[in-house]
């Protein structure tokens, strides 16, 4: 007699199984995990500076001599990445202007990450172009004066 019978794959059953199981393992398209490009030209810079001043500064209405650089490539500690240069002058908590003042912004994956002052070697030789829209846009509900 024989003994109790076990249950018996064939190696089309055990082939099916692996090559699902390989299936599963490269499902993923790898985009999910991928890191964007960190130099992608950062097409809507204006709205973006636009916007982070507007919660930074003191008193971001009735902003003067405002000017702007296109996007360009600069060497950061390790690698490029994409900058603006801005100029203006804004008012301070007490409605008083404050100077000409030069800010540089940094991009990566075609968004603002960074503006700060600039230092001179970053934006003193700048190709700066009159930003209008800058000097006329209004953040108050009441009004700008």
């Amino acid at each position: 007699m024989h003994g109790a019978s076990k249950p018996h794959f064939g190696t089309s059953a055990i082939a099916l199984v692996l090559a699902l199981a390989g299936l599963a393992a490269c499902s993923g398209d790898g985009k999910k995990n991928a890191e964007p490009d960190p130099n992608l030209f950062p097409k809507d810079y204006k709205t973006e500076i636009i916007y982070t001043l507007q919660k930074e500064l003191d008193d971001p209405t009735n902003i003067r001599d405002a000017f702007i650089t296109e996007p360009f490539l600069t060497q950061g500690s390790r690698e490029q990445r994409y900058a603006v240069c801005v100029r203006s002058n804004s008012r301070n908590m007490n409605r008083e202007y404050t100077g000409i003042k030069d800010r540089i912004g940094f991009f990566y994956g075609g968004h603002l990450t960074q503006l700060i002052d600039a230092k001179p070697e970053q934006c003193g030789k700048a190709a700066y172009k009159p930003w209008p829209e800058l000097q006329t846009i209004c953040f108050s509900e009441k009004g700008c004066k």
